[in-house]
């Protein structure tokens, strides 16, 4: 590819300030991404992208660029779909929103006919439209194939978690199948990923109970677990082990059977993917149970991920302060065994939880002590995944909002160069969300996916709500989106006029 011309891309970039609000030692042998200790000056230069199959040397100072007077982000977003944007960004912003949001779903005015239909109503033209891909497969495939035409792809996430019971589980595994189902009837590639919470195919008990005998194995490694499957290693020497103070109990012969249905459930999630051509991606969930999550993740990806692409992926939450060490033993034991690896990198989204749980037991908390440490966490994970990639091992999603992240990410990414992890990496923002960052990685020639919830709006609104609460500096620092918005549609209305 060409080299572009693209001035004064530093101009904004030098101004931003963080998007992703979440919460370090640096791993062992890896050159990890740090933010710039000086600014870099104002003054306006010219600025070359480097091609995708080679190195520049001004690749450290420009990679991509969201200044939207040079590069029309928002190009291929109609009007009036950016109008509908920068209300709702707006509304978003108001943390107030969420607990108004919040007590209403909760409230009897979800009981009271009429009153109901018009809330909804009102949910379903404002929200809903703008942060969910649709209520059925059908609407949500149209939503993928509007994303695939600006060039971005689409992870598809049935908004399910929190199953009760085996009936639950059952069904909403058909949900997730017909989810994969559906994606062979759209443009190829255009799906990324089909995204899975655990707790949609296991009821949260039995997550507990498998994460409580795992935490003691961990204490007590000649602690015997019969039922246990070949996995990767889920524990680091600075894991918290304080959710199971006691040893547990075994697990009765019904609660291994329903064990064994949950893997067979995930085997069957598993195997559409592998026939459909789409990964898997399971996320990550509360410390007191992701454990068995990861348990869960890891046993089915020995199984499925074969040769060189990755099926089943697992997830890092990078606000906690075992993730780096976690991630390390997890993928060296991945490659000694031949198993071509995949990880999701996030910041984390149970910040205010996590924090109270473990000050109600008497310890530190898991996360981050700072934001900046956080934020260095994030970039060494993505660091060491880069390099991994670039040595021909694995594949990785850098799920940010965070423009310094993408920055930094994109910079490595061409130092290691970019042929070598173009098709192994995969940066993420949430649908309706962070388009600049978004539309600017895209334009650099990187692989781009929103992160998009869908399914009937009573079933999807409380899984939206419970995420806005966790992520309310997410949605209050959504300022760049906001600020460019507002000035594309300026700038359209002045070229409507003169």
């Amino acid at each position: 590819m060409a080299n572009r011309v693209i001035p004064a891309a530093q101009r904004l970039l030098k101004t931003l300030r963080p998007l992703n609000s979440a919460s370090s030692t640096t791993i062992s042998g890896v050159s990890p991404i740090t933010f710039p200790e000086k600014a870099q000056p104002e003054a306006e230069e010219e600025l070359l992208l480097p091609p995708l199959d080679g190195h520049h040397p001004k690749a450290a100072e420009a990679l991509f660029n969201l200044d939207d007077e040079n590069n029309r982000l928002f190009a291929s977003v109609p009007t009036l779909k950016l109008l509908r944007a920068a209300a709702n960004l707006h509304m978003v912003a108001m943390e107030p929103m969420v607990d108004v949001g919040m007590w209403m779903m909760r409230s009897r005015l979800m009981t009271t006919p009429g009153v109901k239909d018009v809330i909804l109503g009102f949910i379903r033209s404002t929200f809903y439209e703008h942060f969910c891909a649709g209520e059925d497969t059908v609407a949500t495939g149209e939503s993928v194939r509007a994303l695939n035409e600006a060039g971005l792809r689409g992870m598809l996430v049935y908004a399910l978690e929190y199953a009760s019971d085996n009936e639950s589980c059952d069904r909403n595994l058909q949900g997730f199948l017909d989810t994969i189902e559906s994606t062979k009837s759209l443009p190829r590639s255009s799906v990324s990923f089909i995204i899975l919470k655990i707790t949609a195919i296991c009821p949260m008990k039995l997550l507990q109970r498998v994460s409580d005998l795992l935490r003691w194995q961990q204490k007590d490694p000649s602690f015997n677990l019969p039922w246990k499957h070949e996995t990767l290693p889920i524990f680091s020497e600075s894991s918290p082990l304080y959710h199971t103070m006691e040893k547990p109990e075994p697990l009765t012969p019904e609660e291994e059977r329903d064990l064994e249905l949950v893997h067979q459930r995930l085997q069957r999630l598993s195997e559409k993917c592998v026939e459909a051509n789409v990964p898997l991606s399971v996320d990550a969930e509360y410390t007191s149970i992701q454990p068995s999550i990861d348990y869960l993740t890891y046993a089915s990806a020995i199984k499925h991920n074969k040769g060189d692409n990755p099926i089943v992926y697992g997830t890092i939450q990078a606000y906690l302060k075992d993730a780096k060490e976690r991630l390390l033993l997890a993928s060296k034991a991945a490659d000694k065994m031949g198993i071509p690896m995949g990880f999701k990198v996030v910041r984390g989204a149970y910040m205010s939880s996590e924090s109270k749980i473990a000050s109600a037991l008497g310890y530190d908390s898991p996360i981050h002590n700072s934001i900046e440490e956080t934020h260095a966490c994030y970039n060494e994970c993505a660091s060491y995944m880069l390099e991994r990639i670039g040595n021909g091992s694995g594949a990785v999603v850098l799920a940010t909002h965070n423009v310094e992240s993408g920055k930094l990410a994109v910079k490595k990414a061409h130092e290691i160069g970019i042929s070598k992890v173009h098709q192994k990496l995969e940066f993420a923002q949430l649908y309706g969300m962070a388009e600049a960052l978004s539309f600017g990685l895209k334009d650099a020639g990187f692989q781009v996916s929103k992160y998009m919830p869908f399914g009937p709006i009573e079933l999807v609104m409380p899984y939206l709500l419970r995420r806005a609460e966790e992520n309310r500096g997410l949605l209050s620092a959504s300022t760049l989106d906001r600020n460019l918005t507002r000035e594309e549609l300026k700038r359209r209305l002045k070229a409507a006029i003169f």
